[in-house]
């Protein structure tokens, strides 16, 4: 199929079930909404129509992901296909969402036209990709995955609340968290379509592009122990004033991230105590994200970070404790599946662009248990995590054509 194949109406309906999923937030102002909160309930329940009314068998696993099954013309492994409906604070509508939209959308149009596939198809809606309310991320891919610790059940949100009483009250017993695991064979491959969150598309002029990898990345909390006193008493060169030594370290990964190519690295959040305009820092906390394709490359970076830090430790005479709260090593999309998406593109008329992935996806954690593939979708200016998040319905429309070309075609050979 071609773009031809998808009306106005299609298009159509992808941006209204985006819209739809955008005013399910905790803020009137704005699009918040966090894993495991009655907003994300509110949002599976409405995913989970759409999959339902468009002829799928749907179920919420134990840790919270929406999954819809479309039966095949077998029983053979599914092709699994989604992205997650989580957000970050203060938004945009299409990170995640337009994942789980579209191949929903086409999953429409095959029932529409009483369409089966060779093979069954699963849609997941997953929990947690932003990993915004808890420590860790990627909850409901790693669940499917295996990969998800039961004892990371018990990290707390800013509230004190558990993953696991925070289940609790979205309806799941987090006891049951081995029955949200899957198995290799249970699947064909998966496939994540998400909007780029970069301006590479839009510079080539293409609505879709093809992921070649997704970078790996590590997750810090580096916590700065000085001494706190008063503002006005303590000479300047008697402080272990602790911000002041934050601040250093914030230039100097700054620094060492710039001077080496294909690392990327990031503070965005600092924390100073006691909080005081008259009160030296004592205590200062502050997150680093590093990412990059290159696993050592990232692996030596944060060799050189920490000793750049413990340098200036002892220079300040504050305690510089660096905390690892995350880690994923970066992932290769398959050749084969992905081969199948570029000759979907092509079909629908545009050329292949290949790009490795900056930000980390659900695919991540389901290349462990799976072949992956993902799509970029163009978004204008290149902005995500923003509520000016944005893509034209044509776009909309060419990637659902992509899709469901994707999918008529798609060979078995070679898969499980």
């Amino acid at each position: 199929m071609t773009t031809n194949h998808i009306n106005a109406d299609a298009a159509s309906r992808i941006l209204t079930y985006i819209n739809a999923l955008a005013e399910i937030s905790e803020s009137k102002d704005n699009l918040t909404r966090v894993s495991l909160s009655p907003e994300h309930k509110r949002a599976n329940h409405l995913a989970g129509q759409w999959m339902a009314n468009a002829g799928m068998k749907v179920h919420t696993d134990a840790i919270g992901n929406i999954i819809g099954r479309y039966e095949g013309q077998s029983e053979g492994p599914a092709l699994l296909i989604g992205s997650h409906l989580d957000t970050v604070r203060n938004g945009g509508r299409y990170d995640g969402m337009l994942g789980v939209v579209v191949p929903i959308v086409c999953i429409e149009i095959l029932n529409a036209n009483k369409q089966k596939l060779p093979f069954p198809v699963e849609i997941v809606g997953f929990c947690d990709e932003e990993g915004v309310r808890f420590p860790s991320t990627l909850l409901g891919s790693r669940a499917i995955a295996g990969n998800l610790d039961a004892a990371t059940l018990q990290e707390t949100d800013a509230n004190g609340v558990s993953i696991a009483d925070a289940l609790r009250a979205f309806g799941q017993n987090p006891d049951n968290l081995e029955s949200a695991k899957r198995h290799s064979d249970d699947f064909l491959g998966f496939v994540e379509i998400h909007i780029e969150q970069g301006p590479v598309l839009e510079r080539e002029d293409l609505p879709v592009g093809l992921v070649s990898a997704i970078s790996g990345a590590s997750r810090y909390q580096i916590d700065v122990t000085g001494k706190a006193g008063h503002a006005g008493t303590v000479p300047m060169g008697l402080r272990q004033d602790a911000l002041v030594a934050a601040a250093e370290c914030i230039i100097e990964i700054e620094r060492i991230c710039t001077e080496l190519r294909d690392v990327v690295g990031t503070v965005g959040m600092i924390k100073a105590l006691p909080g005081a305009g008259n009160v030296i820092p004592g205590d200062v906390s502050l997150s680093l994200d590093l990412r990059s394709s290159d696993d050592a490359r990232r692996d030596s970076v944060e060799q050189k970070i920490f000793n750049a830090l413990a340098a200036i430790g002892r220079k300040r005479q504050v305690v510089i404790e660096p905390q690892r709260t995350y880690h994923a090593d970066g992932k290769t999309c398959d050749s084969q599946l992905s081969g199948q998406l570029a000759n979907a593109i092509k079909n629908a008329g545009y050329r292949v662009h290949t790009l490795p992935s900056g930000a980390g996806h659900d695919a991540m954690a389901l290349a462990d248990l799976t072949q992956i593939a993902m799509l970029f979708v163009r978004c204008k200016d290149g902005v995500s995590h923003h509520p000016d998040e944005s893509i034209t319905p044509e776009d909309a429309a060419t990637t659902a054509a992509v899709l469901l070309d994707f999918l008529t075609d798609f060979e078995v050979q070679g898969y499980p």
